[in-house]
């Protein structure tokens, strides 16, 4: 009969012993689904961005443009510029530049950008879009789920940074804060 220090120590052996299978190298090659999904999450990251651009240029938003432009450059030259720096093997052992995922950097830099800049309207959609841009580059054996949270957060920290609300010609104002007090809404107009 098994007490609970040694089902206790039995959980413990085969909760440490996983973390070592993440850093195993994966050589299986990818199966007609996988590169499948691994393309599509690439054509994604490189629609992204592209998309932001063309939603901004739709408002006539030169600032977005910009934004968007200095954001993007700025995420994945950091993304570009720590994988080169930091020396950690792809989990299919292909090479030693794992750390942070370019590619998600790249649609995180567009859906982070639609965020911070029109809403969760438009942000909520492009970031579900980033997640399936993660997933692709993981289930591929390209990174790691970190790796592509870091390029995540990478691009987030950026558009926190640089970017702003956009204002619409109406130069109308909305806000909503909640506190422990209560909550209010504000609206402002500005001439």
């Amino acid at each position: 009969m098994l007490t609970r220090s040694r089902v206790a120590l039995t959980l413990a052996i085969a909760l440490l012993a996983q973390p070592a299978l993440a850093f195993t190298v994966n050589k299986t090659p990818l199966t007609a689904t996988e590169k499948n999904i691994e393309t599509l999450g690439t054509g994604i990251a490189i629609a992204l961005p592209l998309a932001a651009g063309g939603i901004a240029l739709y408002k006539h938003d030169k600032v977005g443009v910009a934004q968007l432009l200095v954001e993007s450059a700025l995420t994945v030259g950091t993304a570009y510029a720590l994988k080169n720096i930091v020396r950690e093997e792809r989990p299919d052992g292909s090479d030693f530049k794992s750390f942070p995922s370019e590619t998600t950097a790249l649609a995180a830099s567009g859906s982070s950008f639609l965020w911070r800049r029109y809403g969760w309207e438009y942000g909520l959609p492009a970031t579900a879009l980033t997640q399936f841009v993660s997933y692709s580059r993981v289930q591929a054996h390209q990174h790691r789920w970190y790796d592509t949270l870091a390029s995540s957060g990478i691009a987030i920290g950026y558009s926190a940074l640089l970017g702003t609300r956009y204002k619409q010609r109406h130069n109308i104002d909305t806000s909503l804060s909640v506190g422990p007090e209560g909550g209010m809404a504000q609206l402002s107009y500005a001439w």
